[in-house]
């Protein structure tokens, strides 16, 4: 599948639900109202739609929420996925996670071929833990970590950086995960949804954390790509990947290979735009996989050049309107 740009899209992250077992505050309103469950997706009719992407070119495809395991029998889904690793025709399946249920699953993560996964972690302090995700408790996902150790399974750490929140952290979290063995990916706050704090008010660009750390740590530039949009650099005092995605400092629009499936079925091919594809209609409509096909190939041709994320004080309400728990993180 080849853009308007010339860009091949070879990866796709799928948003399994839009429920979550936190209320991130960055992330979605702490009195959220979810979709129907007329709207969701069954997960037979999520494996229809992701291997019709797998059979034309989709090599990476990452499962995600809200919180993907918290989904009824979403183990079901990802076993069901992972024949298309044992065919070769998926190069890599995989799962963003808050990390609550990984003492449940990560060895069956494990044995259905999934060799890494994110796990959103914003700081180390458990009250501070607490008062980001509202409802969260940080033990549960240390235990989940371990869990996902013992599994095999490889980690990577997802930060939000948050202006006046955590951004005295980030130097215990870069140790932190040298001694855990976890590469650590930092994230510039998104204008996505509406919450109930102020934007600006957390925006801290990363341009600045970045010369920050260099301070105290030796950052060497790499050039490791892992689908994604990260940038990546190498901590010569711990031997681990520090990525940074900086959507407003810097985009990363004209390298993207992504689009974005939520579990109502609707393709978004940037995730900082408002243009939609409806799969679902032609998914119901016919056994037949042709209107669907159809359906992809126009929106795959509809993908824009990248996003219009803006930060500022003139414009305090989001880019777009919808939650990240939607979109899929």
């Amino acid at each position: 599948m080849i853009d308007p740009f010339g860009r091949s899209v070879t990866y796709l992250r799928v948003s399994v639900t839009d429920r979550c077992d936190f209320r991130c505050q960055y992330c979605m309103a702490e009195d959220m109202t979810f979709l129907p469950k007329a709207e969701i997706l069954s997960l037979e009719e999520l494996d229809r739609l992701c291997s019709a992407f797998v059979r034309f070119g989709i090599r990476k495809l990452r499962l995600t929420g809200g919180e993907p395991l918290v989904r009824k029998n979403v183990m079901g889904l990802i076993e069901s996925l992972s024949r298309h690793l044992a065919t070769g025709d998926l190069d890599e399946l995989t799962l963003t996670t808050n990390g609550t249920q990984l003492r449940k699953y990560a060895a069956d993560l494990t044995r259905l071929g999934i060799k890494r996964i994110n796990v959103s972690c914003d700081t180390l302090d458990p009250e501070r833990f607490a008062a980001i995700t509202r409802w969260g408790r940080f033990e549960q996902v240390l235990d989940g970590l371990a869990a996902a150790k013992q599994a095999g399974l490889e980690v990577k750490i997802n930060a939000v950086a948050l202006r006046g929140t955590n951004e005295d952290e980030f130097d215990r979290l870069i140790e932190w995960c040298g001694a855990e063995g976890f590469d650590l990916t930092l994230i510039e706050t998104m204008p996505l949804g509406e919450i109930s704090e102020h934007r600006i008010d957390q925006y801290l660009p990363l341009s600045l954390v970045r010369e920050r750390l260099r301070e105290r740590w030796t950052l060497t530039d790499i050039d490791y790509r892992s689908s994604g949009p990260a940038r990546y650099v190498r901590i010569e005092e711990t031997g681990r990947r520090l990525g940074f995605i900086t959507p407003l400092t810097h985009n990363f629009c004209e390298s993207c290979n992504r689009v974005r499936l939520t579990c109502a079925g609707r393709l978004y091919m940037c995730l900082g735009q408002d243009d939609e594809a409806d799969l679902r209609t032609p998914l119901r409509a016919s056994e037949s996989d042709e209107p669907l096909i159809a359906a992809i190939h126009e929106a795959i041709g509809r993908k824009p050049k990248g996003h219009d994320f803006v930060i500022d004080r003139g414009r305090d309400r989001p880019a777009v309107a919808r939650h990240m728990s939607l979109t899929g993180g």
